[in-house]
């Protein structure tokens, strides 16, 4: 048997991760508040007893996966890479590469909807003490580097940037099969962000 490396999980890590993973689905089958301990026990394989050995609460197991889940870690280095030599191409691309990894993910975006319906997004602080450290460097040495921007606060420039993420995935999703969705012209994408880029005013003449 080969020894363990830096990266191998332990067993109590990969029990945790089977329980996150079951409480995932149950979540958006039925909703967090439908959803018992006694149930994600039973999803994930585990007697009920042995749950309680990795988490406290169905709360702890919720705000776990918005933490351990959060797509941050396959995200940030294909955005801290993408091309392009003016701001605006940069963001351009950095955007389209967040939305289809994001994309790869809907399990995610539908459970941080239950977080923000129904916890008022009071994980989110739990959240950010995890990513901001890691996340907000990368912001500021866009603000350093990246010319012709307009704001010059990182904290405000992250927010804005993945605030504009997420309102694209959560109109995606209420326009969806709808008579909106038939009128939206091919390249939606594209003007969605030329749209965060320079706003929807002309320049006055």
């Amino acid at each position: 048997m080969s020894p363990k490396t830096k990266d191998t999980p332990t067993k109590g890590e990969t029990t945790r991760l089977t329980v996150e993973d079951a409480a995932i689905e149950l979540f958006i089958e039925q909703g967090y508040h439908a959803t018992s301990m006694r149930q994600i026990a039973e999803r994930a394989g585990l007697a009920l007893g042995g749950i309680y050995n990795h988490f406290a609460s169905k709360d702890e197991i919720f705000e776990a996966i918005i933490i351990d889940k959060h797509p941050y870690k396959r995200i940030l280095p294909l955005v801290i890479e993408a091309q392009g030599e003016t701001a605006d191409e940069f963001l351009r691309n950095a955007f389209k590469i967040a939305v289809t990894e994001l994309g790869a993910q809907p399990a995610y975006m539908k459970i941080m909807l239950i977080e923000m319906v129904e916890f008022n997004g009071r994980h989110g602080a739990a959240m950010l003490k995890e990513i901001a450290p890691k996340v907000l460097p990368v912001f500021e040495q866009m603000l350093k580097v990246r010319k012709g921007l307009r704001i010059s606060n990182p904290a405000m420039f992250l927010r804005s940037f993945f605030g504009m993420i997420i309102s694209y995935f959560i109109t995606e999703m209420v326009t969806a099969n709808s008579v909106l969705s038939k009128l939206m012209p091919k390249d939606a994408m594209d003007i969605y962000i030329d749209i965060y880029l320079h706003g929807i005013l002309k320049e006055p003449a």
